[in-house]
């Protein structure tokens, strides 16, 4: 039987040692005993079976070099380093049994299902917590200074032997000051750059100072009583913590008077927005309002300008509507696309042009209506030496909406034909179902009838199979237009 002592300093790298040279002798893992200092010394240990003993000093001790390499997977590396720091005293016989396994079994580690891996993964996931737990929770007491350096002291009980893993974050969080944290198991030290470990102490008598009133008080403001579940404040900051932490001795009373404060809250909110509300929402939402262009050309001209969302930044021009500003019909799309963005006329690429050869089936005269769009501006992502249509999101439309509002305003058609779900949603407000809704009449907010259809770039996308229904669908829709409007005259 082979009998491994392990330091309480520097223990991982003593592990990974002896396991090296272990590992490289051929001994099994029921034929070695692990044991880390003093405190876990074995009861069963036989006078005179050989030890292996990787440090004379539990505090300074130089690990035993490997007697040859012994390649493993990196996460078992990784997954060692936390579990060596683990309470259970078989922590270092669980990580060699893995080890041993992964000579014959190179992909055992990602076998969550075994149950060796699953303890180990297990293990390292409470350390890890510990760990976080220990860096959140520590309460430094200002010890005073006779030197440049300010002396701080903490007292922390972890659950794990976690001092020396965690000691290079406080490390680097407070290298501007010299400190010491105790432990129930290790002393850490930290004095002009450095840190020393020594055996644990009793726990010292730390002076109270100004810093823990400050705590208090932090703690109370951020303290919501509305949003209190005491299980899940619990489980963040475990009570067996609180004793050392000054806030803490405020939680009974919070908890106490939580509903009280919330109802105290709710009743001291305000019910009514100001007064100066009302002015900047309406500035928010008209901006231009003091400047409303009177005409098309002047319309035209303010539409270049516009600034009212991003999409101008990357498009070539914004595409006002066209046509007679006394057509008893305005057909209001999506947004310009990629042809209609270097032309500046609305619908005039391939979905323009299938709309004009659709709505002559129908008998829907273009020449007799006012064209638009929706959004003003093309919305694309690049794709090499094309720009791809992106459709544009609800605050466009809504910024949007204020042009087109403008154009309705000049037009005041009898009939509009909302080709698509953009279009649907600048003048319904609700862009959902279009194929449900679709051939039916609906009112814009003004009273305005609204046809609903598809846009013809839906039919240009459609497969070959599909496409003659959904055509024969929307010319119908267009030929019900058509004769609104006959009707109507």
């Amino acid at each position: 039987m082979r009998r491994v002592a392990l330091p309480e300093i520097g223990t991982f790298e003593a592990w990974r040692a002896a396991a090296r040279d272990l590992l490289a002798e051929g001994v099994p893992p029921e034929q070695v005993l692990w044991h880390r200092g003093a405190a876990e010394a074995d009861l069963f240990a036989v006078a005179g079976d050989p030890e292996q003993a990787l440090s004379g000093d539990h505090f300074g001790g130089t690990p035993v070099p490997p007697a040859k390499a012994v390649t493993v997977p990196k996460g078992f590396v990784q997954l060692a380093r936390m579990v060596v720091w683990h309470r259970d005293p078989e922590r270092f016989a669980r990580l060699y049994a893995l080890l041993w396994a992964l000579r014959d079994s190179r992909g055992l580690l990602e076998d969550r299902g075994d149950p060796r891996v699953d303890r180990l993964n297990r293990m390292a996931k409470e350390v890890g917590r510990d760990k976080h737990k220990m860096t959140a929770f520590v309460r430094f007491r200002d010890l005073g200074h006779d030197g440049p350096r300010r002396r701080f002291a903490a007292w922390f009980e972890p659950t794990h032997l976690i001092l020396e893993p965690t000691a290079p974050f406080f490390e680097k969080r407070f290298g501007d000051m010299d400190w010491s944290i105790f432990t129930p198991d290790l002393t850490a030290h930290f004095v002009d750059g450095q840190t020393r470990f020594e055996p644990a102490v009793a726990r010292p008598d730390l002076p109270q100072d100004a810093a823990e009133e400050l705590w208090r008080t932090y703690f109370r403001n951020i303290f919501n009583p509305a949003r209190l579940k005491v299980k899940a404040m619990q489980a963040e900051m475990p009570r067996k913590y609180w004793r050392n932490m000054p806030e803490a001795e405020l939680i009974p009373e919070l908890i106490a008077t939580a509903q009280s404060r919330a109802r105290a809250m709710a009743e001291a909110a305000p019910t009514l927005a100001p007064a100066r509300a009302a002015r900047i929402g309406a500035r928010l939402r008209a901006p231009e309002a003091a400047e409303v262009p009177q005409g098309l050309d002047a319309l035209k001209a303010g539409l270049a300008g516009c600034r009212r969302c991003p999409l101008w930044e990357n498009a070539t021009q914004p595409v006002p509507g066209e046509g007679p500003l006394d057509a008893p019909l305005m057909i209001v799309g999506e947004q310009p696309g990629d042809h209609e963005d270097l032309a500046g006329r609305p619908f005039v690429g391939p979905a323009g042009q299938l709309f004009d050869v659709v709505a002559a089936r129908a008998g829907l005269r273009r020449d007799r209506a006012f064209v638009t769009n929706a959004v003003k501006h093309f919305k694309f992502t690049p794709r090499g030496k094309r720009r791809l249509h992106q459709a544009p999101n609800g605050g466009e439309i809504r910024h949007c909406r204020w042009w087109l509002d403008l154009e309705r305003e000049m037009v005041k058609p009898r009939l509009i034909l909302a080709m698509g779900a953009t279009a649907l949603e600048s003048l319904t407000g609700d862009r959902r179902d279009l194929m449900k809704r679709r051939g039916r009449l609906e009112a814009a907010e003004d009273g305005t009838p609204v046809l609903i259809t598809m846009h013809p770039s839906y039919l240009l996308r459609l497969p070959p199979s599909e496409r003659p229904q959904a055509e024969a669908a929307f010319e119908a829709d267009l030929r019900q237009a058509a004769g609104i409007i006959a009707a109507a005259a």
